[in-house]
């Protein structure tokens, strides 16, 4: 079994930074994509970003500039630091995770419990 935990959420300012971070753990020989999605109230998940195993890296447009996505894959850990913070980013954040593939080559996808991210003056 694989379990995302993450931690950093909370109530910061316009213009302020917050840094999320995801550790995965449990019975993992390697892991393939980790993203972050976000859900606001009364929209769809969406994904903020996402990094490789090999680095490479994507972002929402809404967020290029501000945020980076990055990992530590001896620690299983994915990280989102985000900057200039604006209200509309006010979301519960997931951390999601590609690892393996199940008896029918289907990628198996694990999700974090959410941490809050409020962005308000």
């Amino acid at each position: 079994q694989v379990q995302l935990v993450e931690s950093g959420g909370g109530l910061v300012q316009p213009g302020g930074s917050l840094r999320l971070s995801c550790a995965a753990s449990g019975s993992i020989f390697s892991i393939n994509d980790m993203n972050w999605y976000r859900q606001a109230p009364g929209k769809q998940r969406e994904l903020v970003a996402g990094i490789t195993s090999g680095g490479n890296t994507n972002y929402v447009d809404s967020v290029k500039g501000r945020s980076t996505i990055s990992r530590d894959n001896a620690k299983n850990t994915v990280y989102l630091q985000m900057d200039s913070l604006k209200p509309e980013d006010t979301a519960v954040y997931y951390c999601n995770a590609v690892i393996g593939f199940d008896r029918w080559g289907i990628p198996n996808n694990y999700w974090g419990q959410g941490t809050q991210v409020t962005v308000s003056s």
